[in-house]
């Protein structure tokens, strides 16, 4: 093949289902041969990654990076919003900080540098991969926005991409969202919208041929496909959306949950990188939720505090809110309590941002619960790392990704663990029952999840659990899964026609593509776990 493709999925609204169709169309890209990769030119999500170079993008590029089976790098998502504030926002460029500022300041300055950075790196890839699947965001037909949109139809002509149309079925009034959308398109936008997929049916989808018939004819365009709903989907999610999905409300009431560990984790207005807790949500011993108020700590067995984009504001509403004390009694009545980042800052006696990193409040007590204290900086550290865990964890290996502005002095604490054999991470009580650290991910370590959750279980009177490795973060069968469910009820041979593919199983596609097979630098095996 002489020359790439792309591939755009926007939506007619946000939390439609682009992030994880992007994923599995990557994966399908892959399956039948081709070297593909996924690109998001703006996206504004606090669930984050580090890539291998210690760059920062969003959590949705590197799973659509993992599903296509290459490394995740700054290009696949070159401008990251993560808000730090009601009004502000932190904006990363090729994963590196390049301003913090106002929305409005965002929204009204010019942006000429931003747009050359997405041009440059979506041509990075397409120079790379034979085939470039393209995630918009939100809707496309924003009106106010539309003149300074820089993700939706304006990277569709600079790629010039085949564009498909997708709305979720679940939420109601689909007609309207598919024919509105197409509507509001300028005539050039809406000539490159070549079909509909319509997302999250629940039921027997033969039940809505008619329902088919009729949004060809509303929309003057075929509808390549009707996804079922997919209850029990483990594919990250991009953002706090997601948080309303049956995963996360707990396996079961109390009154069903006397044999499982109850863990809350707090539901902070700025919480980032929710996806460390995933694993959690599916132990078999565990009925874990999210809460926001004093009473969802009653009768827990340990509390989580997650990572955050402000690290001071939420700390602020957990005093308001209750929370912070109800946090302390909890710890005075022997429940366990971990923070993870901006969480563990939290747990230790001072928080203080004298730069204005991500507050105007200059800085706020913490919960109290260790003696560290914390000052945040202006340089943000992105790093892979690897651990060796201390005290009651000594010798548990670990692996996970940092991403914090702060420093934090340990202040005679004990630590958590050391990273990379170079420094230390974290703190903990001596009888490891109140801990934090920085390592985002470190859930997903099977081996220190399983001894934090028997050291739960053995405060119980419970006997110990072996290791449930199968539950850490989705891999290849998971990815593998959800493909085969999308190649089932996708007109894929349509759209390989669009792009000019060859359509899996022709003589032509069992012939290597030159791309697929070339060089390391284009087409990189991912190892599991290499950015969580």
């Amino acid at each position: 093949m002489n020359r790439s493709a792309s591939l755009m999925i926007v939506g007619t609204a946000s939390h439609v289902g682009k992030s994880v169709l992007c994923a599995g169309l990557c994966r399908l890209l892959k399956q039948d041969g081709h070297a593909v990769a996924p690109f998001k030119a703006q996206n504004m999500s606090l669930n984050s990654a580090v890539t291998p170079s210690g760059r920062e993008i969003g959590r949705a590029q590197a799973v659509q990076a993992e599903a296509a089976g290459i490394l995740p790098n700054e290009h696949m998502n070159p401008i990251l919003l993560k808000p730090t504030g009601a009004a502000r926002t932190q904006v990363v460029l090729q994963g590196r900080v390049h301003a913090t500022v106002s929305a409005r300041e965002y929204f009204t300055a010019r942006r000429d540098d931003l747009w050359a950075a997405v041009c440059e790196s979506y041509a990075h890839l397409r120079e790379r991969h034979e085939v470039v699947v393209i995630e918009g965001a939100g809707s496309p037909v924003e009106l106010n926005l539309k003149a300074r949109d820089i993700v939706n139809m304006r990277v569709a002509e600079m790629a010039d991409a085949v564009v498909i149309l997708v709305a979720d079925i679940d939420r109601g009034g689909v007609f309207a969202a598919v024919v509105g959308t197409l509507a509001l398109l300028t005539p050039a936008e809406r000539a490159r919208v070549r079909g509909v997929i319509v997302n999250n049916f629940r039921g027997d989808s033969a039940l809505f041929a008619d329902g088919v018939a009729l949004l060809e004819a509303c929309a003057g365009i075929p509808v390549l496909g009707v996804i079922p709903h997919i209850p029990d989907l483990r594919l990250d999610e991009e953002d706090s959306l997601g948080l309303t999905g049956r995963r996360y409300r707990g396996r079961g009431d109390a009154g069903d949950a006397a044999d499982r560990l109850r863990i809350a984790v707090i539901r902070l207005p700025y919480m980032a990188n929710f996806t460390d807790i995933d694993p959690l949500f599916l132990e078999p011993d565990v009925d874990a939720a999210f809460v926001a108020d004093a009473g969802g700590l009653i009768g827990v067995d340990a509390v989580i505090l997650p990572g955050t984009k402000n690290t001071v504001d939420d700390m602020l509403w957990l005093d308001e809110s209750g929370l912070a004390a109800a946090v302390r009694g909890a710890a005075r009545a022997g429940v366990a309590v971990f923070g993870i980042c901006g969480g563990f800052q939290m747990l230790g006696r001072r928080v203080d941002d004298p730069h204005g990193v991500e507050t105007d409040r200059g800085g706020t007590d913490g919960i109290c619960l260790l003696p560290h204290s914390t000052t945040l900086l202006q340089e943000k550290t992105t790093l892979l790392v690897s651990a060796t865990l201390r005290g009651v964890y000594a010798g548990i290996s670990v692996r996970g990704y940092e991403i914090h502005m702060g420093l934090t002095d340990l202040d005679g604490a004990a630590p958590f663990g050391a990273v990379d054999g170079t420094r230390v991470d974290g703190a903990m009580s001596d009888d490891g029952r109140i801990a934090g650290t920085y390592l985002h991910g470190v859930m997903h370590n099977a081996g220190f999840r399983r001894a934090w959750l028997n050291r739960l279980r053995e405060r119980r009177g419970w006997p110990p659990l072996a290791l449930t490795a199968a539950v850490d973060a989705p891999g290849e069968q998971e990815y593998d899964r959800f493909a085969g469910i999308v190649r089932r009820h996708l007109d894929l041979a349509r759209i390989y026609g669009w792009l000019g593919l060859p359509v899996a199983g022709s003589e032509e596609a069992a012939a290597p593509s030159a791309r697929a097979s070339g060089s390391a630098d284009a087409l990189h095996t991912l190892p599991r776990g290499s950015w969580t």
